[in-house]
């Protein structure tokens, strides 16, 4: 598809769909229980308002910035998303590569496609890991040294998984990990010719950094091991666990109250990322938005705070800026991105974000991403 044509990324979502198979669409498009979370992150996004202001010169704009004490060209990073080979072969790779490309941070997936040393050997770029803290440490420790050794950047830590979320969606297509042929599949894959010669060519997705002695080679026992390492009784201690065993910068992903973010910050981690695992887990939560316009200030203040969940436009990004954050991860848009068109999918993706965010600070009167704060917010609607 000619991604050009796309001008937002609900066009890209468009393209998507139209690529993929019902069932591998909605496997990145879905959500847990009534998907009423996933709904609520774009729907509060929209009650808060811009205030824009006028007669100013803003004739240069600029959006970029710091991110953990390094550059990043805008507040934005890539999303750590699991099987993301599963839309597009080496999917991975496209993402970390345009990431770079595009002078922003790109955090991959414990249950990526790709591998972590494929990853860091598609060339220079700032790169962070995501991990989760399996029952069978010696994993988790693996992961980590692989990390260390190939040059990533960050750790960042997910706790918001303690069992998996129940997607209907993927229940009524029938998904399985790996995919498997049943009528109503067979009929879905033939209406898509052009994904599934992509598959017979690279093979069916697995998630890379698995295939070895513990995890077999094939994608079911890898989906088995991952989720039947997920450990229930964790606890904060695993903080002090990971502090002894990576000296990098520590993030920890899935907090949703000032009062875990708190904690979090008493542990020492370097940042914190605010999010509802864009509803894929518990339904009926609030949206991250909200938690941000509750009490973002107050939590920036003793560490800085990362956001995903819902963003789809620049101005998005812009609002969760005001509101506190450093910068915002972008998780399903670049999927889009990538199964609409590959690497230039996802090169699409970025620039209409960032242009966007050069637009709307130019309509609020800001020359800079840095001179953004509350007052070019109307709350108002924030409930």
């Amino acid at each position: 598809m000619d991604v050009s044509r796309a001008f937002s990324v609900e066009d890209l979502r468009r393209m998507a769909r139209a690529r993929l198979p019902r069932a591998v669409f909605d496997f990145i498009d879905g959500a847990a229980a009534d998907e009423r979370t996933l709904r609520a992150n774009a729907a509060d996004i929209d009650t808060v308002r811009l205030v824009p202001r006028f007669l100013r010169d803003v004739s240069a704009t600029r959006v970029d910035t710091t991110v953990l004490g390094a550059p990043s060209a805008a507040p934005l990073l890539i999303a750590p998303t699991g099987l993301a080979t599963m839309v597009w072969p080496d999917a991975d790779l496209a993402l970390a590569t345009e990431a770079a490309a595009a002078g922003i941070p790109f955090v991959l997936s414990t249950s990526s496609g790709n591998t972590i040393e494929q990853v860091a050997a598609v060339g220079p770029g700032r790169r962070w890991f995501q991990l989760y803290v399996f029952k069978d440490r010696s994993i988790t420790e693996s992961m980590i040294e692989r990390a260390a050794q190939a040059g990533y950047e960050a750790l960042v830590l997910t706790v918001d998984v303690p069992v998996v979320g129940v997607r209907e969606r993927d229940r009524r297509n029938g998904f399985t990990i790996p995919l498997r042929l049943g009528a109503r599949t067979m009929l879905d894959f033939a209406m898509h010719p052009g994904w599934c010669l992509r598959v017979a060519r690279h093979g069916m997705p697995r998630m890379g950094n698995f295939v070895g002695p513990r995890g077999g080679g094939d994608a079911q026992s890898h989906a088995a091991l991952m989720n039947g390492q997920l450990d229930p009784s964790l606890t904060w201690e695993a903080l002090r666990w990971l502090r002894e065993r990576w000296r990098g910068p520590l993030l920890v992903k899935g907090l949703l109250s000032l009062d875990d973010v708190l904690r979090a910050a008493d542990a020492g981690v370097d940042a914190v990322v605010v999010s509802n695992h864009g509803g894929r887990q518990l339904d009926g939560v609030g949206s991250s938005i909200r938690a941000l316009a509750l009490w973002g200030e107050a939590a920036a203040a003793r560490v800085p705070i990362l956001v995903d969940s819902g963003f789809r436009r620049g101005s998005d990004i812009v609002k969760a800026v005001a509101l506190g954050a450093t910068a915002v991860m972008i998780g399903r848009p670049t999927l889009y991105g990538v199964a609409a068109g590959g690497p230039e999918g996802v090169r699409r993706c970025l620039r209409l974000l960032i242009d966007d965010m050069h637009v709307t600070l130019a309509h609020l009167g800001a020359t800079s991403i840095e001179e953004v704060d509350r007052r070019c917010l109307d709350l108002g609607g924030v409930r």
